[in-house]
């Protein structure tokens, strides 16, 4: 069950670069027109043999390089070489604060709160449930965070399986009575469209809602991607919030079907072959 700029000011001699914590940095770069200028002096012009570059009447021209080259960092090239390579697989050390991402971005799904809709048993039952669909993703080095773990993906590889012992033990402690069976079917027809072939799982992703709208999502949907594409291995997901299927549709998966019994809410499975 898945997902649910700073910009560079020159002021005189000096960069100070400014953001708010919400914010990825942008490829934006506001520069004063006016301070990075050639004056022409009055009294004479430039010769031509001196020479022509473009020089703040405060600033060397090796301070004025070292602005430039600073600047260039902002280029949207790089920004995105940057954000890729902050993809990184969790380890054991960032498990507990990568589950609890986890948490926070699952905390309005309607799936999830469906089965725990109290607050309390929620933040009880939730890391239990993500460390059972998607924990053997720590253990094979497949469970991705980026941004300072501010958004997490928990992939399963092909043959290795989500803890199905201890899911049943969470739900027969945890769920309200009334949606026992319901479960029951929705598990049924989740392990009915999981593809027969070998296939990469995708149990969970999710953003911290604090992180939303910064692209830390798409930026761990094509780090894993690339890897099902470079194996020619399919990706399959459900998505257990309508609002999140264009988001996938946008990644190349296709919905095959719809789970859903009495009144749980609807979950989508999806199946993104290798490209």
């Amino acid at each position: 069950m898945t997902i649910p700029g700073p910009k560079a000011q020159v002021l005189a001699t000096k960069i100070q670069i400014q953001g708010s914590p919400t914010e990825e940095p942008s490829s934006e770069a506001a520069v004063d027109g006016g301070l990075l200028r050639q004056e022409a002096s009055p009294e004479r012009e430039p010769k031509a043999s001196e020479e022509t570059s473009v020089v703040h009447p405060f600033c060397s021209r090796s301070e004025v390089s070292v602005l430039c080259s600073t600047l260039a960092t902002l280029t949207p090239e790089n920004d995105i070489m940057t954000a890729e390579s902050d993809v990184t697989s969790a380890n054991a050390s960032i498990r507990a604060s990568t589950v609890w991402t986890i948490v926070l971005g699952f905390a309005a799904d309607p799936l999830m709160r469906w089965s725990w809709p109290d607050p309390g048993q929620y933040l009880r039952s939730m890391p239990q449930f993500i460390n059972a669909c998607g924990g053997r993703a720590f253990e094979h080095g497949t469970a991705y965070v980026t941004g300072e773990s501010r958004a997490a993906a928990l992939w399963l590889p092909p043959d290795v399986q989500q803890d199905e012992d201890a899911l049943d033990a969470i739900m027969a402690l945890s769920l309200r009575p009334e949606i026992t069976e319901d479960m029951a079917h929705l598990r049924q027809g989740m392990a009915e469209h999981h593809p027969p072939e070998p296939h990469w799982y995708l149990p969970l992703i999710a953003v911290d809602p604090n992180w939303v709208g910064q692209g830390l999502g798409t930026l761990l949907m094509k780090y894993a991607l690339q890897r099902c594409d470079e194996q020619g291995i399919a990706a399959y997901l459900e998505s257990s919030n309508p609002a999140n299927i264009p988001f996938y549709q946008r990644h190349g998966f296709k919905v095959i079907g719809e789970i859903q019994h009495g009144s749980s809410p609807p979950l989508t499975p999806m199946l993104r072959t290798a490209y």
